[in-house]
């Protein structure tokens, strides 16, 4: 159970930033005594993985928040975001932290289903990101982008840390992120049909 939320907390969080969880993981198990990677992930304790995760995470930072370019990106990282997700569910799910004693049988004997399970959880998350960051920008002539932008990376990091530290919360914290994704949808929505509602011309009867 708290394998399956570890995982799940750091795959959803990739897939609104790909590096945030990968980076959070291995600075975890370098630097802190509550997470032990198991050996076959334990390159992303590697200093120089680090080092490059951070850089990439820099260039993600800026070019997230760019009108445009922040929708170029989304695209390019349809590929890496999955991945990612792919990787931190993996290494987070074999995780051996304080809340964590013994790795699920069911992920050692199946290494490639924590992966493929990643691999959705974070392309999902990705898709609605990328569907929805052109729409507000549209909407806001690119106001939005870097006010959207910040708020994935705090929810990004916020959702690494739980993973991680407290798993347990995400019991309540992804249910909670779901529903309020769909309510804004609905809500967007509804503004933009009263919208058009507005804008629509009077009918007049005919003579």
């Amino acid at each position: 159970m708290i394998e399956l939320l570890t995982g799940t907390g750091l795959a959803m969080a990739a897939g609104l930033n790909a590096y945030i969880p990968l980076l959070a993981l291995g600075l975890a198990a370098r630097f802190l005594d509550i997470v032990a990677l198991p050996p076959a992930w334990a390159w992303l304790e590697n200093e120089w993985v680090l080092v490059i995760l951070g850089v990439l995470l820099v260039v993600e930072f800026f070019a997230d928040k760019i009108p445009a370019v922040d929708t170029i990106n989304d695209w390019l990282q349809t590929v890496v975001r999955p991945a990612a997700g792919g990787l931190a569910f993996g290494s987070g799910s074999t995780a051996q932290t304080r809340a964590v004693t013994d790795p699920a049988e069911f992920f050692s004997s199946n290494q490639w289903v924590p992966i493929l399970s990643g691999v959705l959880l974070a392309l999902g998350v990705h898709l609605v990101k990328t569907a929805a960051r052109p729409v507000l920008n549209l909407a806001t002539a690119g106001v939005a982008a870097p006010v959207v932008s910040v708020a994935e990376d705090g929810v990004s990091v916020a959702m690494a840390f739980l993973a991680i530290a407290l798993p347990l919360l995400l019991i309540v914290v992804i249910p909670a992120l779901a529903i309020g994704v769909v309510l804004a949808i609905r809500g967007y929505r509804r503004r933009r049909a009263r919208e058009t509602a507005t804008l629509r011309p009077p009918r007049h009867p005919s003579a």
